[in-house]
């Protein structure tokens, strides 16, 4: 198998390629990303140096780079995107451009290619839902009605339908993802882990929205990968999987266990106005994957969460 793989230098898309590489000794890979300030070169370093790894540096929006980045290639996997909230409350424009434009120049190439490539998976995120209410028992899954609330969710919910309209108009092999809020190594200092970390680190205020309530369900990066790699394999085409990592806490409760762990006060924390149209609670319902890929999530969270630490500790 040859891979595209969009986005390879950002948080999730890294860690796919060292999964992947690592797992697949006999597949290529070819990363395409335009390294804008999420993504970050320094991410694959050390698997620059094997021969089953190309880097390409340029924009899914542009359609010369994408023609020539899918030469030979059978398997695309979509990871480029810009992805934070607060980025696209302030400024829109980048995340219509990446995420909508960006897909349909993918998925145009591909089309053009006739049945060259066997598989395009599409890498979507459980914010294209809404919001759940805090007290409520319901969860996220594959027949949940789209109701995004930010400018970020609505460029990948726009995506994800761009996609199953390639799927059914011109019957292209797509798969879609939709995940919870993943955790792990090399992910950008401006989400909310790597920020309490770095702060609790420094001894400087934890910066919390609202009161903290705001609840999300956490999903190790290499659970994330492992749910991929089935849906490569086995996932059926046309279909959506959602991956959870079954582990919901609440903002503040994410802090104070930062906090403890490394052993820093609670009185760290300070709290700051809350993000307009900040969605209440995230929750995804993973039973399909479970039940059609044999996938679930494998790392125990807080066990999970040390590692996290340590890792970013180890980057001072």
């Amino acid at each position: 198998m040859k891979l595209l793989v969009t986005g390879g230098s950002g948080f999730i898309g890294s860690n796919f390629i060292r999964y992947w590489l690592a797992r697949h000794s006999s597949d290529s890979i070819v990363n395409l990303d335009a390294l804008t300030y999420a993504g970050n070169p320094n991410n694959l370093k050390d698997i620059e140096p094997d021969s089953r790894y190309t880097f390409i540096h340029g924009d899914v929006c542009d359609a010369e780079t994408v023609k020539r980045a899918f030469d030979e290639v059978d398997t695309v996997v979509h990871f480029a995107a810009e992805s934070h909230v607060d980025n696209s409350i302030v400024g829109s424009l980048p995340f219509m451009r990446t995420n909508v434009l960006g897909t349909h120049t993918l998925l145009e190439e591909m089309k053009s290619r006739g049945d060259q490539v066997q598989r395009f998976h599409h890498i979507s995120t459980d914010e294209v839902f809404g919001s759940l209410d805090l007290d409520a028992i319901e969860k996220f899954n594959e027949k949940t009605a789209y109701d995004p609330r930010s400018p970020y969710s609505a460029s990948k919910a726009a995506s994800d339908h761009i996609c199953r309209a390639y799927f059914h108009t011109h019957g292209l092999p797509i798969t879609i993802s939709n995940c919870s809020n993943n955790y792990g190594p090399y992910q950008h200092e401006e989400k909310f882990i790597p920020v309490m970390i770095a702060k609790a680190i420094a001894d400087t205020s934890l910066p919390v929205y609202g009161e903290g309530k705001n609840i999300r369900d956490w999903l190790h990066v290499e659970d994330h990968c492992r749910g991929i790699e089935v849906v490569l394999l086995k996932g059926k085409i046309g279909e959506t999987y959602c991956f959870g990592g079954d582990t919901e806490v609440a903002n503040i409760d994410m802090a104070k266990k930062i906090l403890h762990i490394l052993d820093k006060p609670e009185s760290l924390i300070s709290f700051v106005e809350d993000r307009k149209g900040h969605d209440l609670r995230y929750a995804i319902d993973a039973s399909k994957a479970k039940r059609e890929l044999g996938w679930e999530p494998l790392k125990v969270f807080d066990e999970g969460l040390k590692k996290t630490i340590e890792w970013y500790r180890g980057m001072g």
